[in-house]
């Protein structure tokens, strides 16, 4: 844990203030109008070709290229000059948005449940799976020797992140009680509820977790991954800002409370990746926190009823 906190306080130390400011005002300017003015909705509505995915990609070009242009200003960095940077700089959030808006649609014909159940389970792996090949190609094309966007696991240490995620029990506790969380929260409701007569359900709930589990390594492979190890060569560790602002413009839609912590984890997961240039860590924890959310989600939910 103590090398943790080292991490972060040199970050904190050696980041420009004056930029950290700006994205932290640029990032705090983007949730004002997603949740007062519904800037995600009225993105994703607009009347173009494929709104979802523009409208997407627009604001996460904002939130990501934003953070980019005033990290240029504040530190007279003239990387927009290059025109590789300026290829991730376009490519990323189209990736992701791509990613978000993707609607994988199948149907067996056996019954509501399974199709249901099916679609929802397949769904996670197969997004992981169209991320993964893009991203394999970018890092093919960079022609670099260091490991696939922080796929390591050689020496990880997983006590420290095991800590963390302990200390987050009571707050998720807390947090597991309100109502706003629980309308989303667990999100195995997607597919609930089980047929009666099923056997082993305790077994489909673990393969759905299991599913789910897949969508948050492919966030941090994308995040914490090819956005802080395809970039650092143009910015050092000035990319985990830019990093955390795209990071906080995908939680809109969810609970405010959860898109402001959001950005702040971000950082610290970014921190995290830059400093030992692996996602296992920033991966222990987030699976270890949404399984806790699902967790929490179902007993609150119990405790309601």
């Amino acid at each position: 844990m103590k090398i943790i906190i080292r991490y972060i306080l040199d970050w904190f130390k050696e980041t420009d203030k004056i930029y950290l400011l700006l994205v932290s005002l640029l990032t705090a300017l983007a949730i004002f109008l997603n949740y007062e003015w519904n800037l995600r909705k009225w993105l994703l509505t607009f009347p173009i070709p494929f709104p979802r995915f523009f409208g997407l990609y627009i604001l996460f070009l904002i939130c990501f290229a934003g953070s980019y242009l005033l990290y240029c200003v504040t530190s007279k960095n003239k990387m927009y000059k290059q025109g590789s940077f300026l290829f991730l700089l376009f490519t990323a959030p189209a990736i992701f948005a791509l990613k978000m808006s993707a609607n994988l649609k199948i149907n067996p014909g056996i019954s509501v449940f399974w199709d249901r159940y099916i679609n929802q389970v397949i769904f996670w792996p197969f997004l992981l799976l169209i991320v993964a090949i893009i991203l394999y190609l970018f890092w093919k094309i960079q022609d670099t020797k260091d490991p696939f966007y922080g796929l390591v696991i050689k020496n990880f240490n997983w006590q420290p992140y095991s800590l963390m995620i302990l200390l987050m029990v009571p707050a998720l506790a807390i947090v597991s009680t309100q109502a706003a969380f629980l309308k989303i929260y667990p999100k195995i409701n997607m597919v609930l509820p089980f047929p009666e007569h099923l056997e082993y359900k305790w077994l489909y709930a673990g393969i759905f977790e299991l599913s789910y589990g897949l969508d948050f390594l492919n966030v941090e492979f994308f995040f914490r991954g090819f956005l802080i190890m395809a970039f650092v060569k143009y910015a050092g560790k000035n990319v985990i800002l830019p990093m955390a602002c795209f990071y906080c413009a995908i939680h809109f839609g969810k609970p405010v409370a959860e898109c402001i912590s959001s950005f702040f984890g971000g950082i610290l997961l970014g921190i995290i990746a830059f400093n030992t240039r692996s996602i296992m860590g920033g991966l222990m924890i987030h699976v270890g926190i949404a399984w806790l959310m699902e967790i929490g989600g179902y007993l609150g939910n119990l405790l309601k009823e």
